[in-house]
């Protein structure tokens, strides 16, 4: 799949890029989740690769990454933070991108987006359910 190059175009927090499907109807917790992780990539590639208003190739690859494994999710809106989370999703490769983006734009989080911000560590506490349903995974319904 092809995606279009996002480089010099502006798109506001919490409009998905056009190559991003979304999906049925996201819980507000997941939506928010994942305006946090786009919040904390623009703020990493802007710093880093020097881009303004877009992301890079490389960012806007690991943020459509990150939005389908939130998307599938077998927690659905009672997912825990990744960091807390028995199931590791992401590649290895893919979660030590999303390491480093959060290294680098988490303390600056709480100047450029306080909200969000404070609403990711209160979800940080959040310890991980036991998955309920068929093969031991819950569907990603609201």
């Amino acid at each position: 799949m092809k995606r279009p190059a996002l480089i010099g175009k502006k798109l506001s927090i919490g409009r998905r890029p056009p190559y991003i499907v979304p999906m049925a109807k996201a819980h507000p917790r997941i939506e928010r989740e994942r305006k946090t992780l786009e919040a904390m990539i623009r703020i990493f590639c802007r710093d880093s690769h020097g881009t303004k208003g877009g992301l890079c190739s490389d960012c806007a690859g690991l943020f459509a990454y990150a939005v389908k494994r939130l998307d599938q999710c077998p927690f659905g809106a009672k997912k825990p933070a990744c960091a807390n989370c028995p199931i590791h999703c992401y590649r290895p490769d893919m979660r030590e991108q999303v390491r480093a983006v959060m290294r680098h734009a988490g303390p600056r989080m709480i100047w450029r987006h306080p909200v969000l911000a404070a609403c990711h560590l209160i979800d940080s506490r959040r310890k991980a359910q036991p998955l309920s349903g068929p093969k031991g995974g819950a569907a990603n319904k609201p």
